[in-house]
């Protein structure tokens, strides 16, 4: 097998699996790469481990008896935002839909490479990473900077390189939360919860309308967007540039 680079320090895995030959086999993986890896054998003991337990990620099975992985998935999504990279032999679009929508980071099947593991966790974490460097940038008043992107959250003003960005109120409260999201994938119902409370008329798939007129003014080509990622019936994701994953 070849080498793979080490993580600069160790990181905290709870990996839950029912099928204890390829916790085995993930850790015996993993463990070389700096990675300290905790494994559970059913969905209660998972999320007993997540509360007891300072992890980094969670690796998580859907097919597992008595609670299922999205069970699990869904209650810990009520007391935290750990990174969750499920992982499955069920790989049809409908189940990683679901899981995406109810809060998972990334879904990988189980016919998946020791490498492609390694880079989807470090995507998910490299992700956790950023995303709370922004909200506590966000809770500061700090500005949220992707590239030439620049978003005054102090000032409710948006900047592409010197150029002001003229949006709505509405515009700028989706924009604010997906940036503030950065990585992870919101759904429609998310956005709206997002904006609630204000004076909107907004509603489902009027969230695709403002989003659109958002990429317009945002400059981005329809196919090739630049920050604002249309995830297949899951939802919208902002996207992490290079610059901000190093």
């Amino acid at each position: 097998m070849a080498t793979d680079t080490v993580e600069p320090s160790s990181m905290k895995i709870l990996l839950v699996d029912d099928d204890k030959k390829l916790c085995r086999l993930i850790a015996d993986y993993l463990e070389p790469m700096g990675y300290e890896v905790a494994t559970a054998h059913n969905g209660s003991q998972g999320l007993e481990m997540v509360r007891d337990g300072s992890y980094h990620a969670v690796i998580l099975d859907v097919m597992m008896p008595q609670m299922d992985g999205f069970e699990v998935l869904k209650r810990l999504r009520r007391e935290s935002d750990i990174p969750v990279l499920m992982l499955t032999a069920r790989g049809e679009e409908t189940d990683r839909i679901v899981g995406l929508e109810m809060g998972a980071d990334d879904y990988l099947p189980k016919t998946f490479s020791s490498r492609e593991l390694l880079a989807r966790l470090r995507a998910v974490t490299r992700r956790y990473r950023v995303s709370e460097k922004q909200a506590a940038s966000a809770a500061g008043d700090e500005p949220l900077v992707f590239g030439d992107l620049r978003i005054e959250l102090a000032s409710r003003s948006v900047f592409l390189g010197t150029e002001p960005v003229n949006l709505t109120p509405l515009e700028y409260d989706l924009l604010a939360s997906l940036a503030g999201s950065a990585g992870r994938v919101l759904s429609r119902d998310q956005l709206l919860d997002a904006v609630a409370g204000r004076s909107y008329e907004v509603f489902d798939r009027s969230v695709d309308v403002h989003i659109s007129a958002l990429r317009r003014k945002l400059g981005e080509a329809p196919r090739y967007p630049r920050f604002i990622q249309t995830v297949r019936s899951a939802g919208y994701m902002f996207k992490i540039s290079e610059d901000r994953e190093a």
